[in-house]
């Protein structure tokens, strides 16, 4: 059955899979149930070109960012690989199709955590006017954070709103009608944002190089 497989998919194909699969894990502190496929001849990747690459992976900790889920798809890749030691490079920097999952857990550790707290009271400040993140929660497909200043404590949770546009992540709150952008690098385009089964979920594009 293996032999049939790689007969199918060529020896290189799959080289190829257990190279990023290395990459992965090693530029991730945590990464699990990982899914590669490339779609690309033998032939083809000699050549340096990739019809097609998909991954999934799930439970990513990556730079102390958590994500649920990720889904990765590009097309049309032009590579480098070395045989001799196995690496691979992009060469054309190539545009990638990607969704995030993030749960409430996902969310609230990061944004309580040492690296990335300066984000969680970056929001509380501009849309809540209140100094510290206490809480965030997801439910009923909304977002809810609960923020203190000294003494006064925002009990229930506001509830925040989160949108797109022009790319970019704004949250906002309707009672202090203020919208904040969150800060994300310039060549990552985002879509669409989403709250289904109370899980965050973003489609998003970006220019790729490593």
């Amino acid at each position: 059955m293996i032999e049939k497989r790689i007969q199918d998919k060529g020896v290189l194909a799959i080289l190829l899979e257990k190279c990023i699969r290395i990459l992965l894990i090693k530029e991730c502190k945590k990464i699990s149930n990982i899914k590669i496929d490339i779609i690309s001849s033998s032939t083809q990747i000699i050549k340096g070109e990739i019809q097609k690459i998909t991954i999934i992976a799930e439970n990513i900790n990556y730079k102390d960012l958590l994500f649920d889920k990720l889904k990765l798809e590009a097309n049309n890749l032009k590579i480098m690989f070395k045989l001799t030691n196995k690496e691979l490079y992009f060469m054309n920097n190539p545009l990638i199709k990607f969704n995030i999952s993030l749960s409430q857990n996902s969310i609230r550790t990061v944004l309580l955590s040492d690296n990335w707290n300066w984000i969680g009271k970056m929001i509380c400040m501009k849309i809540l006017n209140k100094k510290k993140l206490e809480d965030i929660k997801i439910s009923n497909g909304k977002l809810l954070i609960k923020a203190s200043e000294e003494k006064t404590t925002i009990n229930q949770g506001e509830q925040i709103n989160i949108k797109t546009a022009k790319g970019k992540i704004y949250l906002g709150n309707k009672i202090y009608t203020k919208t904040i952008q969150i800060p994300i690098e310039d060549k990552i385009y985002i879509e669409s944002v989403n709250i289904e089964n109370d899980i965050i979920n973003i489609f998003a594009n970006s220019t790729i190089s490593f």
